[in-house]
């Protein structure tokens, strides 16, 4: 990876040494459990941590002088949306499209037509120009040309707000959930250590459960992680019709 000092990066090495820290934690795993719980996990443990990028945190190291109030988390949060939430409906569709033309469902002569079909039930859009069986718009994706499974990121979309969320709760922190970190909380860090030493020796439920207490993914964390912003463009959004 090429650094630069610019707060992109900053999230994006938080993301790379999840996978690091990950895989130094599960490295005395017999071998053939020398791995994440499931991909997803493998993706999710970064992104948790970098959630906790908060300006609180932010101030505690040294990189901000004053935490800004409550206020000013509208920004900070929509551009956290665009990024995550955003994203769901994408992470989705990959392989959405991927597994119907594997079945057969989607045939042969209809692959580009069933890839914009996806696109627009999911988010919305439509293509600029005209397009037809004879371009293959899905290769664009690397993920889809280079045979890269996307449901990992999906899941780690979801994961890591849940994760976060057991973090939070670990570090007893009692606030609104956006606001969070649990920067220098002992007892968060055995629990997320004691998880990612499980690598893949026991199916990936018992691993959820170990840090969250919860043997299923769970999005309601997402939900709870956006709440300020929720109301706030509830507001901006009054009388307007919602939808495509």
């Amino acid at each position: 990876m090429c650094i630069q000092m610019r707060d992109v990066d900053f999230v994006t090495i938080h993301h790379e040494l999840g996978h690091n820290f990950y895989q130094r934690a599960y490295k005395d795993q017999p071998y053939l459990s020398v791995n994440g719980a499931n991909d997803g996990f493998h993706e999710a443990i970064g992104d948790t941590i970098a959630l906790a990028i908060t300006p609180e945190y932010l101030q505690k190291i040294g990189l901000l002088d004053k935490v800004p109030p409550a206020e000013a988390d509208i920004p900070i949060l929509l551009k956290q949306a665009l990024d995550k939430v955003t994203f769901l409906p994408f992470g989705l569709l990959i392989d959405r499209w991927r597994w119907k033309v594997f079945s057969g469902e989607t045939e042969p002569e209809e692959n580009n037509k069933a890839w914009w079909d996806l696109r627009l039930k999911y988010r919305g859009v439509a293509p600029p120009v005209g397009r037809s069986e004879s371009d293959f718009d899905p290769g664009a994706k690397y993920h889809v040309a280079g045979n890269v499974p996307y449901m990992r990121y999906f899941l780690a979309h979801t994961y890591q707000f849940q994760l976060y969320r057991a973090l939070c709760r670990e570090s007893e922190y009692k606030d609104p959930l956006n606001r969070c970190t649990f920067f220098g909380s002992k007892e968060a860090g055995a629990k997320l250590n004691k998880m990612l030493e499980m690598g893949q020796s026991k199916p990936w439920p018992e691993a959820m459960e170990s840090l969250t207490g919860q043997r299923e993914a769970d999005a309601s964390a997402i939900l709870e992680y956006f709440v300020p912003l929720k109301k706030w463009l509830d507001e901006q959004n009054k009388g307007m019709k919602v939808g495509w």
